[in-house]
């Protein structure tokens, strides 16, 4: 991000209000009040939450942005590409809900793929994917052999592929 103190980011971030920037430079700061005022049955979460969500948007036009400087593709390498803009404020919004559905029916189905496992399984599972631990730090810590603890991940690992393959 080139000149930070000068980016649209910057100055939507530190300002109490949401900054409207208009093509010719000129600014316009939507504050809480004014906002309260013409949305009567809002409330200041609401209207922290359009902040943040502001906030996003700047920073990954900024983003957006600095990365497209530093490229050096031949325009005729972009085309039918979605990397060349960032998502405008509209997308974003409507695409949100679809988007936690997802990520919600994942960890649903995560959990139902573990719930296969049994209690030694799940947790050398839990170990050695999200605790990073290897296979000699868990037979270290639980007092069995690397061996024993290498076929207890692959008959979990095989497990879950089963649920995911059967549902």
């Amino acid at each position: 991000m080139n000149n930070y103190k000068n980016s649209d980011y910057a100055l939507n971030k530190k300002s109490d209000g949401i900054v409207y920037k208009f093509a010719d430079g000129s600014t316009y700061t939507l504050t809480l009040a004014d906002y309260l005022s013409h949305n009567p049955r809002k409330t200041e979460a609401d209207f922290s939450a359009l902040k943040a969500l502001s906030d996003a948007d700047y920073l990954e036009r900024d983003r957006s942005g600095y990365r497209q400087t530093w490229k050096d593709v031949s325009i005729h390498r972009l085309e039918g590409t979605t990397d060349c803009a960032a998502p405008s404020l509209e997308d974003v919004v409507i695409e949100q809900p679809e988007q936690n559905a997802r990520r919600k029916l994942r960890r649903e189905l995560g959990q139902q793929a573990l719930d296969t496992l049994t209690e030694v399984q799940r947790r050398r599972y839990l170990m050695h994917n999200f605790s990073g631990l290897t296979t000699q730090q868990i037979a270290v810590k639980e007092g069995i052999t690397q061996q024993a603890v290498s076929k207890s991940l692959l008959a979990a690992k095989n497990k879950i592929m089963q649920f995911m393959v059967n549902g």
